[in-house]
């Protein structure tokens, strides 16, 4: 009886961690520069003996989590005009400073100026140029070049006064290496930064959307609810004919 009990149990865990995973997606389904979460599961077979393939035996198939992922689709870039606003071309990713000063990477452009003149994701986590933090001085224009470069006019100036102040770092490492943090940004699987790559291209004036398909996502969710029922059913089936073999025990 445990057999199909602890069975069906793991089967309802995985089912609603995966309805989880797909509820989250949902979310964000209009978040910039998001990227889906995957929830891939394995059967793995459980088998009792000495080791040997003679004596060993398969007596039930549990469902485990596998590596979990990332979906590394570019979504759509659409135009909003506003010169802070930038969008990945293809792969590649915006180095970010993390509150603990560390390096981390996102593809949501829809950048500003803070306060403290500093140009900031809407996070408000400083974006990294070639020293660090990239900062543009009080009230002047700030344009983005394709290639990531921040170019500055004071108020006032003439338009060829413009200047260069620094350049976005772009990255592009192995999307097989990069990991996923709680926090939503993603980080070298090494935990190294990753080297600037020239070849990254970005469009100003634009932003790129989730790549989350929301009709797959509900239907992703319509089946995962109805593998929960039928996990549960299970588990009501082997209840009910525990208690009847409890009360034939109770007769003999």
């Amino acid at each position: 009886m445990d057999r199909l009990i602890y069975t069906a149990m793991t089967g309802a865990t995985q089912a609603l961690d995966q309805q989880a995973v797909v509820a989250n997606n949902l979310a964000n389904a209009s978040t910039t520069g998001f990227r889906a979460q995957l929830a891939n599961f394995r059967s793995v077979p459980m088998s009792f003996g000495d080791g040997s393939a003679v004596n060993d035996q398969t007596t039930r198939t549990f469902v485990l989590s596998a590596t979990p992922g990332s979906d590394y689709t570019p979504g759509p870039i659409s135009q909003t005009g506003n010169p802070l606003d930038i969008a990945i071309q293809g792969s590649g990713w915006i180095a970010v400073q993390t509150p603990d000063g560390n390096e981390a990477y996102t593809r949501a452009g829809n950048l500003h100026v803070d306060e403290n003149g500093q140009i900031v994701t809407a996070n408000n986590l400083p974006v990294i140029g070639n020293g660090g933090p990239i900062a543009v001085p009080p009230a002047s224009q700030v344009t983005i070049g394709t290639d990531g470069s921040v170019s500055v006019l004071a108020p006032g100036d003439p338009p060829n006064a413009i200047a260069l102040v620094d350049q976005i770092k772009l990255v592009n490492p192995d999307a097989n290496t990069m990991m996923r943090g709680d926090d939503g940004l993603f980080r070298p699987a090494d935990g190294n930064p990753a080297d600037q790559d020239p070849n990254v291209q970005v469009a100003s004036g634009s932003l790129e959307g989730s790549n989350v398909n929301p009709v797959a996502a509900m239907v992703s969710m319509i089946t995962n609810a109805r593998q929960f029922q039928m996990q549960t059913k299970l588990i009501q089936t082997a209840d009910q004919n525990e208690q009847s073999a409890n009360q034939l025990l109770s007769f003999s």
